[in-house]
């Protein structure tokens, strides 16, 4: 991905986690990136096409967080799991708070658009397929739902932190919990 490309994508999902989706315009997003007007729509002809491209660019930089997260490895111990996904949700809803609310904005966008809907499944899907692989590699007794279940699980943690006053509480013990659960 070009840097250009990159900026302007990282200025979309900034502008839609501050503003939400009524704030992401082409023209918005050029003035976010500080672009010349036009670029935006240079990359992204038509609004669903600069969603497939914010999608794609919050899969990128999870995977990058995770790695970042989990020192370049997967978690080889259920407690080593537990630490990763507490540091995951202590970086959404603190210091990356503005990303987690843009894709949170797209998960309600989903609900008017199938084929948006069926975007994101395939984004969901490939990041299920990382909790997939540790949770087999754990000896969970069935990583599919288990993956499955921890990701549903991963998204209701950080929206209550979001939208709540409990944003002090440590989750590692209610990730504990979810984690011995899914054996």
């Amino acid at each position: 991905m070009t840097d250009k490309r990159a900026a302007v994508l990282d200025a979309a999902i900034d502008l839609l986690g501050r503003e939400g989706l009524r704030g992401l315009t082409h023209r918005g997003v050029d003035a976010a990136a500080g672009v010349p007007a036009g670029s935006t729509s240079n990359y992204f002809r038509t609004r669903r096409a600069l969603l497939e491209g914010v999608l794609d660019r919050l899969v990128e930089r999870d995977r990058a967080d995770v790695a970042v997260l989990g020192g370049g490895n997967l978690p080889r111990t259920e407690e080593e799991l537990v630490d990763m996904l507490a540091g995951y949700v202590m970086f959404a809803t603190g210091p990356d708070a503005v990303r987690t609310r843009a894709r949170f904005a797209l998960f309600v966008e989903t609900t008017a658009s199938p084929s948006l809907r069926r975007s994101v499944q395939r984004r969901r899907d490939e990041l299920r397929g990382m909790g997939l692989a540790v949770l087999a590699a754990l000896g969970s007794s069935d990583p599919v739902a288990g993956a499955r279940v921890l990701t549903d699980h991963l998204d209701g943690m950080i929206l209550h932190r979001l939208t709540s006053d409990d944003v002090d509480l440590d989750p590692r013990d209610d990730l504990r919990r979810m984690v011995r659960a899914l054996r």
